[in-house]
């Protein structure tokens, strides 16, 4: 996928987001995807209300991730995924929203650095000497790891090699 198709892909999001966030926040401006992840506290009442599939999917066709990567990061068999896909008024648990949530800011802040989800997704696969050899990817499990990951991409964007 190119940049251009990954940035149409991303902005995909935005409007479903704009009417999710609006229900939850109130807010009578229309957000975009990016701005939602400025807005913390925006982020923490989405997470109590949880995350309808419909917008996961919309997250999940931009993000590098396969299902079996999906069911992995949230600790969920791939079944549950085709089963929470098929119930039209399904909604993500806060926990599994939460993950979703940090997942779609490091694909989006990694798609940035890189260029493409294809060179994102190899970078996550590649073990790196920065991270004490860890595949990026392995340490998207948890919330530290995520951190850490973020930073890493940081340090990459400012041109920082380890």
């Amino acid at each position: 996928m190119s940049y251009d198709e990954q940035n149409i892909a991303i902005n995909e999001v935005n409007e479903p987001l704009s009417v999710y966030v609006k229900n939850i926040g109130n807010l009578s401006r229309n957000i975009s995807f990016a701005d939602f992840f400025l807005d913390k506290m925006l982020i923490v009442q989405a997470i109590r209300r949880g995350l309808p599939y419909k917008i996961f999917k919309q997250i999940k066709s931009f993000t590098p991730f396969t299902d079996a990567d999906w069911a992995e990061y949230l600790d969920l068999s791939t079944k549950s995924l085709q089963r929470y896909r098929d119930d039209k008024n399904f909604s993500f648990k806060p926990i599994h929203t939460e993950k979703i949530f940090e997942l779609a800011e490091v694909t989006t802040f990694g798609i940035e650095v890189f260029g493409s989800s294809e060179k994102f997704y190899d970078w996550l696969n590649t073990p790196t000497f920065a991270l004490n050899g860890y595949k990026p990817g392995e340490l998207l499990k948890d919330s530290y790891g995520k951190e850490m990951v973020m930073a890493e991409l940081n340090r990459i964007e400012h041109g920082i090699f380890a």
